[in-house]
């Protein structure tokens, strides 16, 4: 299987695509705004407990207060508080992490009241983003992510993952870091470091250090609520979780991103720094790589997959629903338990798949053809848990019920990604009554005219849809060449599949966007 990361920079958000055998299987999308972002550490005041959740409301900016379980204090929560309020109260100083002295433990059944009180200040840390109408759900154990390594101050326990499965690598590797982390950090050693060598290992336990070095020192100089560290970028942190020899081609169009992330794959494999590219091509990225493509097809309500097969996806605030219909496929010469397994099959590769590209998270209800033979339900069963196995979220699935339903809980911990793929008309705003569309070309030549005599631009570029560019780019002396000659200008047609019919969008060469959406101007 080949791997690919697709990057898509632009003025106001970026765009993550991770295909697979040129198959799109994870989208993300991320503001260059965005804040409580899991990951990111904040200095927050407690705005209310409620014993009878053994929970309290913390205060860290958002428009809700945000969540803090009692199970998601830790057990170290008392030592952190303590450096917290010596901190606050000295204004001039951080304690000495190395001389610390610990406060025991809480106890794992305790109350949330022996711990906290109103307008406590409290460093915590986000594990879950804001969802619908919930604020974010916070952690009072930080920690700090890397490659191969997570550190945890105010923490002793050195961890290795499960996944390690020779206990010599084990014993090799806790022995490793436990000489060499400095006292009063803990370290949870990921799957990714077996076999790395010291100096690698090193290297990034350091650096995670240095993180909480550099932005620890912030809460003695501001109030609470306010943010202390930002998380890495989402495109380093899925590259931090996800890469793997797999990846052949990582590409970007937007050069400060290719430097950081080529920076970035150098730090954690060196020889593998060269799949990095920078994509400088007239076409959007993500039309380039037929990811604007698959995205339309991908998100509606209705999702079509083998042989006139579809899926109909529903959201809801408490679950996903997803009902299985096997289409043209009833009207199959095969038996009806034949066809029925084998849509389902099918049905449950692409469920796998829409999972990881909406993100979908919390509870996943399906309902499958019915199925009357065991041993069908069992191999659909274990065909499901095989495709969701390079699943990076955390799932759990259900044997098939005898109404033919399988239920999946699967890690939720920012809202699921969901793509428009209905198209307002840009003509009409919506109105239903447009321009005669043979006017169209007439009309942009106008705004050709305002942007050359009025804005004195004579170099820019036209994004319009593929068909409407293919128009004016037709025939030996094209629309475009006329245009040309008479403005005395240079313009680029960009087919962009982003783009409705009769929709338009004019660049300067800074690829800024010129505003011409005036509706008194509307073509």
């Amino acid at each position: 299987m080949i791997s690919e990361l697709v990057i898509d920079v632009q003025p106001k958000e970026v765009s993550i695509a991770v295909l697979e055998d040129k198959k799109l299987v994870e989208i993300q999308k991320e503001a260059h705004n965005s804040t409580f972002a899991v990951g990111s550490i904040y200095l927050g005041k407690v705005k209310k407990i409620m014993p009878g959740l053994n929970a309290a409301f913390v205060d860290v900016g958002y428009k809700k207060d945000a969540f803090l379980h009692y199970q998601d204090l830790g057990a170290n929560v008392l030592s952190l508080k303590k450096f917290t309020e010596a901190a606050i109260s000295d204004k001039k100083r951080l304690p000495s992490l190395s001389k610390f002295s610990h406060i025991p433990d809480i106890n794992k059944d305790g109350s949330i009241v022996d711990v906290l009180k109103q307008d406590d200040k409290v460093l915590v840390q986000v594990v879950k983003e804001p969802i619908s109408t919930k604020g974010p759900r916070l952690t009072s154990e930080l920690s700090f992510a890397g490659r191969y390594l997570v550190v945890v101050p105010l923490g002793d326990k050195v961890s290795v993952s499960q996944k390690i499965k020779s206990s010599e690598e084990r014993a090799r590797l806790k022995q490793l870091i436990q000489s060499i982390k400095p006292k009063n950090f803990g370290v949870i050693v990921r799957t990714s470091a077996e076999g790395r060598k010291v100096a690698e290992l090193d290297g990034e336990l350091k650096s995670l250090v240095k993180r909480w070095e550099d932005n620890i020192p912030k809460i003695l100089k501001t109030k609470a609520p306010t943010l202390i560290y930002e998380e890495t970028g989402r495109t380093v942190a899925l590259l931090r979780d996800i890469f793997n020899p797999s990846f052949q081609h990582i590409h970007i169009n937007d050069r400060s991103s290719f430097n950081e992330i080529k920076e970035y794959i150098q730090l954690i494999a060196p020889d593998r720094a060269g799949i990095v590219e920078l994509y400088s091509g007239e076409l959007p990225i993500l039309d380039n790589f037929a990811i604007t493509k698959q995205i339309k097809s991908s998100f509606g309500k209705t999702v079509t997959f083998k042989s006139g097969a579809y899926l109909i996806i529903e959201h809801t605030e408490a679950m996903h629903v997803i009902d299985v219909n096997s289409g043209n496929r009833s009207k199959s010469s095969t038996g009806q338990e034949n066809t029925a397994i084998d849509v389902n099959l099918a049905a449950a590769d692409e469920i796998a798949r829409q999972l990881r590209l909406r993100d979908m998270g919390g509870i996943i209800v399906i309902d499958f053809i019915d199925m009357h033979d065991s041993d069908n339900k069992q191999k659909l069963f274990d065909h499901m848990r095989e495709v969701m196995g390079n699943d990076r979220a955390k799932h759990n699935i259900l044997q098939l019920s005898k109404f033919g339903i399988m239920q999946i809980t699967r890690q939720r911990v920012r809202p699921a990604m969901d793509f428009k793929t209905d198209e307002t008309c840009p003509t009409c705003f919506g109105k239903g009554e447009i321009q005669p569309s043979i006017l169209f070309t007439d009309n942009l030549e106008n705004k050709i005219s305002y942007i050359v005599e009025k804005l004195n631009l004579k170099d820019f570029s036209l994004h319009i849809h593929p068909y409407v560019a293919a128009f004016i780019n037709k025939g030996l002396f094209s629309l475009k060449w006329r245009w040309k000659f008479r403005y005395s200008l240079r313009i680029k047609i960009i087919p962009n599949q982003n783009l409705g019919f009769l929709e338009y969008r004019f660049y300067d060469t800074d690829k800024n966007e010129l505003d011409m959406k005036d509706e008194s101007l509307s073509v």
